[in-house]
């Protein structure tokens, strides 16, 4: 289509596009590499912070069930100060039936709930409150992948309101 503006001539069909030049393929030369894994352990670490005592908030809940059935609360604890803060120390849960009731008001009372009597608690509630967590390695072997992992994870007794609160 031709188009007349001022008395030029200009053409306003589109222009078909020009094939470009194939760019260079960069190749890396192949080297044989030479390794010795008989040194390397098979097992899976997932720890973010070294064993210790460690300031932390509850910094999500996740709602779940125990293999018997009862409300289970797992939740993540993030180091809030000293080099490792901002990090994941571990995540760890409250169970609500018979058996998990003993922990269960020692962790919500560290977390500053009122376990005197009876509380009513939502889970995300816990979102925010700050405790002391001591953090250990604990290592487990699968039995069905024969895979070793470390995962951290807080003993029954291991949350403190202070660092000097914890029951050794």
């Amino acid at each position: 289509m031709k188009n007349s503006t001022n008395g030029h001539v200009r053409d306003t069909q589109p222009q078909a596009a020009q094939p470009q030049a194939a760019k260079p393929r960069i190749t890396k030369p192949k080297s044989t590499m030479n390794v010795d894994f008989s040194a390397v352990e098979d097992i899976e670490d997932y720890q973010s912070v070294p064993p210790g005592r460690y300031p932390c908030k509850v910094a999500e809940v996740r709602e779940g069930t125990t293999r018997d059935g009862d409300a289970r609360w797992s939740f993540r604890l993030e180091v809030i100060g000293g080099e490792f803060a901002g990090r994941t120390a571990a995540w760890d849960g409250i169970g609500f039936g018979e058996r998990g009731m003993k922990r269960t008001k020692h962790v919500l009372g560290a977390l500053g709930f009122d376990v005197s009597g009876q509380l009513s608690v939502e889970p995300q509630e816990l979102v925010g409150h700050e405790v002391w967590a001591e953090i250990r390695p604990e290592e487990r072997l699968d039995p069905l992948t024969g895979i070793r992992s470390i995962r951290p994870r807080v003993p029954f007794m291991g949350y403190g309101e202070s660092p000097g609160s914890f029951v050794d």
